[in-house]
């Protein structure tokens, strides 16, 4: 017999609006307090101290307007946020403060998450679609220097970008871009020349949502349809399917891969979040706890595995936080 589901370890209330986007803190030893970011769809972002489940912190920086994206910059004192105000803001939150020092006017309309890499050390590259439609913008932080503009050759149909994720791989590698696209194709871009490496139709949908695990050249990407898509990168730098998996319900909103690429975690538009093992997509576990569509799922840097968690941020204003296939 197969092991009923667990209950969320703990859940996070008082958002008062759905809940976009998580990115939790928790790298540093004692005393650092390990701390969970969560972005609202009313404007705000909430710091959750982890070892009394309360809010630290609240920053009203958007406008009112929804909160889709969240990173740090080498620890918890320097956040980066992304409204659908069309900003991207960077937090000083160092010795209690709470206040913007930086902010960059996307003009972009769409909800696309930026992609955060740290290059160097205190430089980061930072992807984002762009005010034209069908363009991506890289920028270098914390100078904001335009690194190159990625537009699609003329005729391709597209459609805007609606994922990103910027990666490296071998130290010293060239950083590359995966972008999933509204026609459901993933594009993996040379950033230094700004041309197209490799095309692939992953999904008959638009891309909502991908990760990609460098070290097995290997990503996994989910769109409104029924289907997971698994994909590998070879070393001609082509892009090719590697499987599908079927989905009982349609539509996925988020996926993310465990930092140790044990499991990944899906947020799903059935209310449920999906736990599969990434070595051959073997599904572990359906986590049923949400009353609504489940936006983002995001998994904790903590050091030690026993005390990794899995938090899951939905439409029906709640966090829930799970402790799960924690040995490793």
């Amino acid at each position: 017999m197969a092991q009923p589901p667990p209950d969320p370890h703990f859940v996070l209330r008082g958002t008062g609006a759905a809940v976009h986007a998580l990115h939790f803190s928790c790298g540093g030893g004692e005393p650092d307090i390990p701390v969970l970011f969560s972005g609202s769809e009313n404007g705000f972002i909430h710091v959750w101290n982890l070892k009394t489940h309360r809010v630290d912190a609240a920053l009203d920086g958007h406008g009112r307007k929804s909160v889709c994206g969240l990173k740090t910059m080498d620890g918890k004192e320097r956040l980066l946020s992304q409204g659908r105000d069309q900003r991207i803001c960077l937090w000083d939150l160092a010795e209690g403060r709470t206040s913007v020092t930086d902010s960059v006017f996307t003009e972009n309309v769409g909800f696309c998450r930026c992609s955060l890499l740290k290059v160097a050390e205190g430089r980061w590259l930072m992807a984002t679609a762009a005010k034209a439609l069908e363009e991506v913008q890289v920028l270098e932080l914390p100078s904001k220097t335009s690194v190159c503009t990625l537009k699609p050759e003329v005729g391709a149909k597209l459609g805007m970008p609606m994922c990103l994720k910027l990666w490296q791989g071998s130290c010293g590698s060239q950083p590359s871009l995966l972008a999933g696209y509204e026609d459901g194709s993933v594009l993996l871009w040379n950033l230094s020349t700004g041309k197209v490496l490799s095309q692939l139709i992953c999904h008959q949908e638009p891309v909502m949502s991908l990760d990609f695990d460098s070290e097995k050249a290997k990503g996994i990407s989910g769109s409104s349809e029924k289907v997971l898509s698994i994909w590998s990168l070879n070393e001609q730098q082509n892009l090719q399917v590697q499987k599908t998996h079927r989905l009982v319900n349609a539509g996925i909103s988020d996926i993310t891969i465990r930092p140790d690429k044990k499991i990944l975690a899906t947020a799903g538009w059935d209310h449920r979040i999906r736990i599969f093992g990434w070595k051959k997509l073997k599904p572990l576990a359906v986590l049923d706890y949400h009353t609504a569509t489940v936006h983002s799922v995001s998994f904790s840097d903590h050091k030690s595995p026993s005390d990794r968690l899995l938090a899951a941020g939905a439409k029906d204003h709640r966090i829930s936080i799970w402790s799960i296939y924690t040995q490793t």
